[in-house]
């Protein structure tokens, strides 16, 4: 996780003693717990001051709202799906992306997608942060490989990558946060599994 862009509490210039990033840290980690637990609607400040030892004084001196507070978590917990590495061929590449997408639903970024995505259907700052942190880093990975593909001679240059991207973030959302699966499974790599060779085909690549 990394507090290196949340949103501030208000525009003045900062005044005293500076920030301290453990309690930063400390209020997102507790953040992510308290949706968890009890979805957007559910979230107080107070709880999450409270859970992560602070007052609500320090909470609100870094987020001015609880609508602030969530979308900077949003951006501390941003989906991070590693480095985008040229493998060699689009079949490695995309189960490369594929698989990197599964452990991200899997993990911080993925609880907290799952906690806050019906509170952004109509919430537009939230869902303007969601989408810049969890589908533009996918959207400009899934991009970069299929460009490289497209000069390797695999494929035709794809006219509208961002269509691909969807075909990548649709199935493996749905597969990992609303198909029912048996304890102990790891569902979003299966996915990625099942899912490569039908990317692969409508993508025009040969197997």
């Amino acid at each position: 996780m990394t507090t290196d862009h949340l949103p501030e509490a208000s525009a003045a210039p900062a005044r005293g003693r500076p920030r301290d990033a453990a309690r930063d840290r400390a209020l997102m980690d507790a953040t992510l717990t308290e949706l968890q637990l009890h979805g957007y609607s559910g979230l107080t400040t107070a709880a999450v001051a409270k859970r992560a030892g602070v007052s609500t004084a320090t909470l609100y001196r870094r987020w001015r709202s609880k609508e602030h507070l969530v979308v900077g978590a949003a951006q501390a917990w941003a989906e991070d799906l590693g480095p985008d590495l040229d493998t060699g061929s689009l079949e490695s590449d995309l189960s490369r992306v594929l698989h990197d997408k599964a452990r991200a639903l899997d993990g911080p970024s993925g609880r907290l997608l799952r906690a806050v995505v019906g509170e952004a259907a109509h919430n537009r700052a939230l869902a303007d942060v969601l989408f810049d942190a969890f589908v533009m880093p996918l959207q400009n990975r899934v991009a970069a490989l299929l460009e490289r593909a497209a000069e390797r001679g695999e494929i035709a240059p794809v006219a509208d990558p961002v269509v691909v991207g969807e075909m990548v973030i649709g199935p493996m959302v749905t597969h990992t946060f609303l198909i029912p699966h048996v304890p102990g499974a790891d569902p979003g790599a299966d996915m990625a599994d099942r899912l490569l060779p039908y990317l692969m085909r409508a993508l025009g690549a040969q197997e």
